[in-house]
């Protein structure tokens, strides 16, 4: 008897070990008797443990990072990355680094988050964070916030970044504006002769919103024979052209009043209608919040070439909920998701928050589902949005 309860504690034993976790197994110290290898991911947390300079941890705690994720262990990386964020260490490497880490997974608000702690702590003098920050607000549908990164890598270069350049052509191919993104492939060309991505870019521009000089605007020039309208170039004759140019450089620099100036002089010139020239007039003078003149040039695009300058109706959106006409914004946002093609998040998600305001919490619900489904299929799935679904459904419901 009292062996048969010897053996069965025996095999009690057995069992218990032989189920211990993969967890509990990292933990443990190398088996010196059963010769095993030693576990790389106890060995990083060692290290780790170990650190007191703040870099070498963090360091350590990204390559411990990604080998979880190579491991497909990956809510355990992220909660190692998760670490990082929440150290307010002044590291601004590590914070770089640390968002190349939570874009790779996805994690694009968390992303967003660490290049702005890296650029912060580097007073703004940080190109790449300011590079990859943009890439992350083009994804989101931020063309604004992604225009405004993107000069701020090209500034900080003296405007000889390749990869800032193609990318900032890709935010304003988005938006319309073809010429402009154009220009900007070209620059990128210009400093990496082998940058392949703007060489295609290049090759598939399409004639449209092409700005050509022409010595007679009355006349018909050869470059438009035989295009539709929506195909055309636009032309300029050349002191107009001028004004263009300075007028976009001065906006480049931040120089929004010079810009303004010339946008008016040029459009003084053609009876006061040039679209691109109109538009960005627009842009600018919302910066200088004089709204009313805004307004006007971005209504007068929608107007005349609403259908070639989509993103037109997204600015105007802005100002009309700024201004508190929220049903003409609502109809705006409508407009600018309805043009574009694939839809852009951020007018979604715009369109949901004006909706609310108008106590139409279907409406902003069903603007919301299509952003999150937007934001999922580009696998970016922001964490809130399904806490925000529910509270929108719950107003619906009681709406009903």
């Amino acid at each position: 008897m009292q062996k048969r309860i010897l053996l069965l504690i025996v095999l009690s034993m057995t069992l218990l070990f032989s189920s211990e976790s993969l967890a509990q197994t990292r933990t443990r110290s190398v088996d010196k008797d059963a010769g095993n290898t030693p576990d790389p991911v106890v060995i990083l947390r060692e290290q780790i443990a170990a650190t007191t300079e703040v870099p070498e941890r963090n360091r350590l705690q990204l390559q411990l990072a990604e080998l979880l994720q190579s491991t497909d262990h990956k809510s355990e990386a992220i909660a190692e990355l998760n670490k990082i964020a929440s150290s307010k260490s002044f590291d601004p490497v590590g914070f770089y680094n640390l968002g190349n880490a939570f874009a790779r997974l996805g994690e694009s608000e968390s992303a967003i988050a660490a290049y702005r702690i890296a650029i912060e702590q580097r007073k703004g003098l940080y190109s790449r964070a300011y590079n990859n920050l943009g890439v992350l607000l083009l994804r989101a549908g931020k063309w604004d916030e992604a225009q405004e990164a993107f000069l701020s890598a090209l500034k900080l270069e003296s405007f000889r970044y390749a990869e800032a350049s193609y990318n900032l052509g890709r935010v304003y191919a988005a938006k319309g504006q073809n010429d402009l993104a154009a220009r900007e492939w070209r620059r990128a060309l210009a400093v990496d002769p082998q940058h392949d991505a703007a060489k295609q870019a290049l090759a598939n521009e399409g004639r449209g919103d092409r700005i050509v000089v022409v010595s007679n605007k009355a006349g018909k020039s050869s470059t438009a024979a035989g295009l539709s309208a929506a195909a055309r170039p636009l032309e300029l004759d050349q002191a107009s052209f001028d004004y263009l140019q300075r007028a976009r450089e001065a906006s480049e620099r931040g120089k929004k009043s010079e810009a303004a100036d010339s946008y008016r002089r040029l459009l003084s010139r053609n009876n006061g209608y040039f679209p691109p020239a109109n538009l960005e007039l627009g842009y600018a003078l919302v910066s200088l919040k004089q709204y009313d003149e805004a307004l006007a040039n971005l209504l007068e695009v929608t107007k005349r070439d609403g259908a070639r300058y989509p993103v037109s109706y997204y600015h105007l959106a802005r100002l009309y909920e700024m201004k508190g006409e929220l049903k003409l914004a609502e109809a705006a946002f409508v407009k600018a998701v309805s043009l574009y093609a694939p839809a852009n998040p951020q007018f979604l998600l715009d369109l949901s928050r004006v909706r609310e305001k108008l106590g139409d919490f279907n409406g902003s619900l069903e603007a919301m589902e299509s952003y999150t489904k937007v934001m999922q299929e580009h696998g970016q799935k922001p964490s809130w949005s399904e806490e925000r679904i529910a509270e929108l459904r719950s107003k619906a419901t009681k709406q009903d």
